[in-house]
């Protein structure tokens, strides 16, 4: 299995539809409407996978969100992907540590090849 994918998204019509586009590609998925939520049900540090976070969210923010798994000790990459972006957010999310900042809609091929990069680095540091 290819490792487990954590979609934090406010929009539900596109979480679900991302969710059943990974897990036919052997993905193991686990989706959240919220940022809180990941934080009431935290992400598996221990098992490959990666974050893929929307930067406008009702509540907290995907930065935020980013700011408090830092926080936390979270190693697991993160991917914004996110329909609203501007040159500040992108800086402040990359200099965080975000692995890349992708705008929707992106092509299936450019999102599922930096997942499996980001899953396939996390997969070697466990080997």
């Amino acid at each position: 299995m290819p490792g487990t994918v954590y979609i934090v998204d406010d929009d539900a019509p596109f979480r679900t539809a991302l969710q059943r586009q990974l897990e036919q590609s052997g993905y193991r998925v686990v989706a959240y409407a919220s940022a809180e939520q990941v934080l009431e049900r935290p992400c598996n540090e221990n098992e490959p996978g990666c974050i893929l976070l929307d930067v406008r969210m009702p509540g907290l923010s995907g930065l935020a969100l980013q700011s408090s798994l830092l926080e936390l000790g979270s190693s697991l990459p993160i991917l914004f992907l996110t329909g609203y972006c501007d040159v500040s957010t992108t800086v402040r999310a990359i200099k965080a540590g975000a692995e890349d900042f992708l705008i929707k809609p992106v092509e299936d091929e450019v999102l599922f090849g930096r997942m499996r990069e980001l899953v396939g680095r996390r997969t070697a540091k466990a080997v």
